[in-house]
């Protein structure tokens, strides 16, 4: 049984590279929010509760993350990222009709974000519990095949 920390953080890690717990959620941000102003993502319906293409970028990228042994917080913050991507470039460049300080004050309302929270918090637990059954599944099947596991 894993301690509540490895459970939130992951496995400590060996070598020199950037840690992708903290490089991975910046990136998604930006690819997300890029991907919807360029109209590469696109939101298909009049009131939105979950950005799908946002999830879906968020979701993937937290059960590669709990594959490669993070943990619980770092898939939370790349689905947090994520939809806060999406969310930046409605409330950003979306409405056009209203002052900077009206965007910046929509973007950064509460509401919004503890609603953004709460979606990370549920799609995320789901994502890094996916990526953990198949990260433990991949080293079951290293096991039988008598490859050595990742673990070891």
């Amino acid at each position: 049984m894993p301690s509540l920390r490895t459970l939130l953080l992951g496995r400590k890690r060996d070598g020199d590279y950037p840690d992708p717990r903290l490089v991975v959620p910046p990136l998604c941000f930006g690819l997300v929010f890029a991907a919807y102003a360029l109209g590469v993502f696109a939101v298909t319906g009049g009131v939105v509760f979950l950005a799908a293409d946002a999830a879906t970028v968020g979701v993937l990228t937290a059960a590669a993350l709990a594959f490669r042994r993070g943990g619980l917080l770092a898939s939370w913050g790349a689905v947090y990222a994520a939809l806060l991507g999406q969310s930046a470039d409605h409330y950003l460049l979306g409405l056009s009709g209203r002052s900077l300080a009206e965007r910046l004050a929509a973007f950064l309302g509460p509401d919004g974000l503890v609603f953004l929270g709460v979606q990370a918090l549920v799609l995320g637990t789901l994502a890094w519990g996916s990526g953990r059954l198949i990260d433990l599944a991949v080293d079951r099947l290293r096991g039988e095949s008598g490859t050595p596991s990742r673990s070891q």
